[in-house]
């Protein structure tokens, strides 16, 4: 790829295939999400230059902004000069005028990952970098977050994509797809000044500028103080990482030792009753989450929204002091030290 150095390619191949977890095969489709700024143009040729062949690129328009259908344009173009595999992808329904960013997210990675699916990629790579990290970190930290808030932006996940089947809307296939960032450990100017050395077409978002947005306030809160180094910031996120992952492992064989039936009890509605009183507070507070999403999931229950962001420290006080409570559509109960969690019983009208 003209305009690339061969170290920058070598570096990304060992960075990808690190975070990846293996070696790209020969007959891997790799799927990247590329918006058009110079961090992911810059990983779209890495990636072109590194994995000639296997690169599918995707642009998500989110109607935001009257210049976005012509960057996904943009990005289409430059795919097509470079024999790459590109599709733009539209949000249909209106994202509105509240938690712009959280919402548009949302509809994102919905539209990327069925994209990935459907192109027969099992893997999806974002353009993320350290200063990403950096800033996520420092929101996160601010918000009071506990390690696993503090190990920001993974640079491997496992998303689970939905396809139903039939038409009766109850029955589904599922696929998962590994949700990669080959170039978090990149600093945003070494992939700006790559983008401008190979002379890549690249577009900034005037949202990454607007003080209205909490990120954006974060960034200007960096460049601004020196004695906050990104780098260092993104370090300290993948050393709260690997313990979040030390903890997910103890949490699982807890699971599996700790989830008890008591004697003659009938479970139809799936119950989890998990013996956890004794436990350190921060696993009972992965276990108590694990707990509350397992009966949400059986329960088919979304409404209310319950993710890692989630505050459940009002819910644990009350536990550990014997009582009960309910959370996101899960009444929790405590009897002989068991914690019980049970979906919570629809109210009785006057």
């Amino acid at each position: 790829m003209s305009g690339l150095d061969r170290a920058s390619v070598e570096r990304f191949r060992d960075d990808f295939e690190a975070a990846l977890g293996r070696h790209v095969a020969a007959d891997d489709r790799l799927a990247l999400a590329v918006s058009g700024g110079p961090d992911s143009m810059a990983m779209l040729a890495l990636a072109a230059a590194a994995f000639p062949g296997q690169v599918a690129a995707a642009t998500v328009d989110h109607r935001l902004r009257a210049e976005s259908a012509d960057e996904a344009q943009m990005v289409a173009a430059w795919c097509g000069a470079a024999g790459i595999e590109h599709a733009t992808l539209l949000v249909e329904d209106e994202i509105g005028t509240v938690a712009v960013q959280a919402r548009a997210r949302e509809r994102r990675y919905a539209l990327l990952l069925r994209w990935a699916v459907g192109i027969d990629a099992h893997c999806l790579a974002t353009a993320h970098h350290a200063d990403d990290q950096a800033e996520t970190f420092l929101m996160r930290a601010a918000r009071g977050a506990g390690v696993a808030g503090l190990g920001g932006i993974r640079a491997r996940q496992v998303r689970e994509v939905s396809f139903p089947v039939g038409s009766s809307g109850a029955v589904f296939d599922v696929c998962d797809v590994v949700l990669l960032r080959p170039v978090l450990g990149w600093r945003v100017s070494e992939l700006r000044a790559l983008a401008v050395t190979a002379q890549l077409p690249f577009v900034d978002d005037p949202s990454n500028a607007d003080p209205h947005y909490e990120r954006t306030r974060f960034r200007a809160v960096l460049r601004s103080a020196p004695l906050l180094d990104p780098a260092q910031l993104a370090r300290s996120a993948a050393h709260a990482a690997e313990a979040d992952a030390t903890l997910r492992e103890i949490e699982a064989w807890l699971w599996q030792i700790r989830k008890v039936m008591p004697v003659g009890i009938d479970d139809p509605d799936y119950q989890s009753w998990l013996d956890i009183a004794d436990l350190p507070r921060e696993l009972k507070r992965r276990m108590c989450r694990s707990a509350i999403d397992s009966v949400r999931a059986v329960n088919g229950i979304v409404r209310p929204a319950f993710d890692d962001s989630t505050n459940i420290e009002p819910l644990l006080d009350v536990l550990e002091a014997g009582g009960s409570a309910t959370q996101a559509g899960i009444m929790v109960s405590v009897k002989g030290g068991v914690w019980r969690f049970v979906q919570e019983p629809p109210r009785r009208s006057l």
